[in-house]
This record gives structure tokens, sequence and C-alpha cells, in this order.
């Protein structure tokens, strides 16, 4: 990663994913979105990271509401480009999962220009001069469909190019991709020199997509990796939701097989999950979504909480997760 050791320094094993503070499924007032963004300064997170579509623009200029008096040397902020948001005064700001966002509709955009353009454009909204790492986003399969491919090559040789001319010329210090798929990034990989993954949801107690060849690969690349979804939409948590979906039976049958093995050892199983994805060495950071400040404590608390070896032992045991997946027990499985 291009100024990788300051980067990994910054960003911390906890960060703070924007997407929940551009009202995703719900709306939040700005008083609460600010106080939740304090909340998580004052808990010691650093590390920040939202997006265009989040709120069509409504996350963004939360985050530069809050953040833009910090000192800017102390965090490490993230945003997106694909998307650019187009001005509609007859758009009630529902986009997706996102409800009573700005009044602007969402295009894809790919090209070099339109990716200086989004990155321009988030500046502003964020009202800071300065990008840390800037995600190519949702450039896979789950949002574009079996045509994919060629939007992707289409990405590589333009917003990846334009994002290595804005690392060269210091308005940004690491670029790469924000996805939900692995092959995304494996295909990054073969294509282009991306400095950092945002993965969502594919490394979680649930799911280990990236366990065998992704992450061997980041390893022996460099590339860095942000898990997010730890919680799978919420259903490791105890909701309903996986990956952005109503569970299914067998997936709430996976998680309930976890809570038992949990409860058994006296483990939150939340604070079982964040652990699992910082466990793995090619990870930097975990970003839980959040919305309150209580949920911001909580989420510190968990990552700290005491997990004894023989549950991560037991898991394995019965076939819930990998048998070589690095947990916090094992450390010398991150180095196999």
């Amino acid at each position: 990663m291009s100024d990788l050791p300051s980067l990994r320094h910054s960003i911390g094993p906890l960060g703070f994913g924007g997407a929940p503070l551009g009202n995703m499924f719900r709306a939040v007032t700005e008083a609460q979105a600010e106080e939740t963004l304090h909340a998580a300064w004052n808990a010691g997170i650093r590390y920040f990271d939202t997006a265009p579509v989040y709120g069509t623009g409504l996350s963004e200029h939360r985050f530069g509401h809050a953040l833009r008096s910090r000192p800017r040397d102390e965090f490490v902020l993230s945003t997106k480009v694909g998307r650019m948001l187009r001005a509609n005064p007859g758009s009630d700001g529902n986009v997706g999962p996102f409800v009573g966002g700005l009044p602007f509709d969402v295009a894809y955009d790919y090209s070099a220009d339109g990716a200086k353009r989004s990155v321009e454009d988030s500046l502003q909204r964020l009202g800071m001069s300065r990008i840390d790492i800037v995600y190519i986003h949702d450039i896979a399969e789950d949002v574009h469909g079996p045509g994919w491919k060629p939007l992707f090559d289409e990405a590589m040789t333009g917003a990846a190019q334009a994002l290595d001319d804005l690392k060269r010329q210091g308005v940004i210090r690491a670029w790469g991709l924000g996805v939900n798929t692995v092959e995304a990034c494996e295909r990054a990989l073969g294509q282009s020199n991306p400095d950092i993954f945002l993965l969502a949801g594919r490394y979680s107690l649930l799911n280990t997509p990236a366990l065998d060849k992704l992450f061997p690969d980041c390893l022996a690349r460099g590339v860095d990796v942000v898990v997010g979804g730890p919680y799978n939409s919420g259903l490791i948590a105890g909701g309903n939701n996986y990956n952005y979906r109503e569970a299914e039976t067998h997936e709430v049958a996976a998680r309930d097989a976890l809570t038992a093995v949990a409860a058994r050892h006296g483990v939150d199983l939340r604070a079982a999950a964040l652990q699992f994805c910082e466990a793995h060495p090619a990870v930097v950071s975990v970003i839980p979504g959040t919305s309150t400040p209580a949920r911001v404590a909580e989420n510190v608390a968990l990552l700290a909480q005491p997990i004894p070896d023989a549950f991560w032992a037991e898991l394995k045991a019965a076939g819930l997760i990998p048998a070589h997946a690095p947990t916090p027990a094992t450390p010398a499985l991150a180095s196999a």
C-alpha cells in the first residue's frame, strides 16, 4: 500500500462504517448522527468510511460536519467512486435501502473522468482537501448482474488509472475496491495494483470464501483488507437479514448453531464475530455500521471481550468455521 506503515497504524482494528448514517433502512436525525460520530471519536476510533450513495450524499455531509474540525492527520477517511449524483428537485431521496436522503439521482460511472469528478464532489461534500482511501464501489456481479465483467474492465482502465494518478498527486493516499464479492477482488489483483480492499460479508463466522485464495494473495502482494459486514447484515447479531436480504432457513440454522456454542462458553456471538474477522493477518480493520452512540461503545467493548480458547476449538471441531482459519487463540496460523 502507498504510505502503508502510517495508514496501517492510523486505521486501527475497529473502524466506523457510514452506511447507517446515510439513513440505511431508517431515518437518523442530524443530532443523532453527530452524537454517534463524536462517540466514535471519543472511543478512540480513527477510521471512518462513507460513500456518495449512502443517502445520496447525506452520509458524506454528516461525516464532514463531524470530522472537519478534528486534526486531519489524526484520522483516516475513505469514500468511494463509481456512482455520480445528479441533482433532481423531484427526488424523494429514496435510493435502494436508503430512505429520505438528499435530492439526487444516482448514475453509474466507472470512467477516469467520472472517478476524478466523483472525488472532487466528495471533497466538497466533506468540506475537506484530502481523502485517504478511495474505493471503486460495487463493481461486481451482485450489483451489475452476469454482464459485469466488461464494466469491470472499463473500471480498471478508467477509474483505477485515475485513482493511481490522484495517488501520485497526493490527493488520495491509497485506492482499491469496495465490494461484496471475492471474484472482483481477485480480478483486480490480476489487472491492476490496488492498495486495499473493503470486502463486505465475505469473511465472517458464517461465510469465509475469502479465506483460501484471496487473503493469501493479498498477503503475498501486500494488499490490506478492511472487513465490512462482520455481522452479515445483522443475522449474527440476532437479526433476520443476511447480506442485505431476508435470511434463508439454513442460514438461520447456521447462526443458531454458532449461538448455541457461544452460550455454552459464555461468549457474546457479536464479540466472536468481530474478533474472528480481526484475527486474520490480511485484515487491518473491521467496520461494523452503527447509528447510535450506545452501539459504538458496545462494539468497542465487544472487540476487547475475552473469549476462551475452548470456544474457538469447539467451533472448529463442529465444522462451524474452517479448521485452518486464524482465530485469536491460534496466532501461529497467521503465518502458515
